[in-house]
């Protein structure tokens, strides 16, 4: 799916939200193993990024062609912040439900960034006739399960020891959803 570029006034700085294009890719791929090395929180270590630049050109072509999944980029006074995307289903008994998952770089969190992107795609989710948004969350975010519990998501269930750190401790997760 794709978007109309769209800026947002946040405090007197502009917040751009757009689609990821090719020429975007070796700075996505950059972002993902800075904020896997930033956060316990996202499911990769930055050394399991492997991706080639063409690999994740072809995953933005993929995703902007997609009927039912998008990935949307946001930059702040056109620095890059962060990204967030929705992931659709293609069985048919499950394409009622559409996953969720946004990450931002750390010093761009507690800015109001993330409840606008999660704001943007809960519409997106709406227009497109999807009934309950799905997500996975760490436990131990407190801040996420704040965010999302403030934006309609309930938890639903519990994943123990969901994710295994280098140091041998255990993450929980929590599955949210919110009906759409």
């Amino acid at each position: 799916m794709t978007i109309e570029n769209k800026i947002i006034d946040l405090n007197g700085r502009e917040l751009l939200l757009r689609n990821a294009t090719a020429e975007d890719a070796e700075m996505l791929l950059n972002y993902l193993k800075i904020t896997g090395a930033e956060t316990k929180f996202l499911i990769k270590e930055p050394e399991e990024i492997t991706f080639t630049v063409e690999q994740e050109q072809e995953y933005i072509k993929n995703q902007n062609e997609s009927e039912n999944s998008i990935m949307i980029l946001g930059f702040l006074d056109g620095e890059y912040v962060g990204n967030c995307a929705l992931m659709g289903n293609r069985l048919f008994r499950f394409r009622h439900r559409v996953t969720m998952g946004i990450a931002l770089y750390q010093k761009f969190t507690n800015m109001g960034i993330g409840r606008i992107m999660i704001e943007e795609l809960i519409a997106i989710a709406k227009e497109k006739g999807f009934e309950q948004m799905e997500l996975e969350v760490i436990a131990g975010n407190d801040r996420a399960l704040h965010l999302y519990k403030s934006l309609g998501f309930e938890i639903y269930g519990t994943f123990p020891k969901n994710m295994k750190y280098k140091d041998g401790t255990y993450a929980d997760a929590y599955w949210m959803m919110k009906e759409l």
